[in-house]
């Protein structure tokens, strides 16, 4: 992973660094991004938030969109729906995001949300637009 991309998301992504999101690889064919489960991001019950699971998708998926694009551009998320299958109640969630797409003015991205135990807990499809090099 160049040291560009891990800036991009670390520091492009501030909301990313906010929720202790963690990169773990970044590239135009595949990228993991991994959150541990915390109280504070939990909804009734102990429940990591589905908010939260969004997030952490629309991450790798911008991310993984990102590595793809030709120099000097950009990209933003402009469709976005995630199917929940399971909860989270404790441990690691790993996104892990691929492109189905990519093309010269958008990109579709899906990603997989993954409990500790591998199970599928989240699954996401997006669109992120191109945008060019201002």
């Amino acid at each position: 992973m160049s040291d560009e991309l891990m800036r991009v998301v670390s520091e492009g992504m501030p909301l990313a660094a906010t929720m202790g999101i963690e990169v773990k690889t970044v590239s135009a064919g595949e990228t993991v991004l991994s959150l541990d489960w915390r109280a504070e991001l939990c909804t009734t019950g102990g429940i990591l938030h589905g908010g939260v699971l969004m997030t952490l998708a629309d991450t790798a998926g911008a991310a993984c969109a990102f590595a793809g694009l030709p120099e000097g551009a950009r990209t933003s998320t402009v469709e976005s729906s995630t199917h929940f299958f399971a909860a989270v109640r404790g441990g690691t969630v790993t996104a892990t995001a691929r492109p189905l797409h990519s093309g010269r003015s958008t990109t579709v991205v899906q990603t997989e949300l993954r409990d500790d135990t591998g199970r599928l807990v989240g699954l996401t499809n997006q669109t992120q637009a191109v945008l060019a090099a201002r």
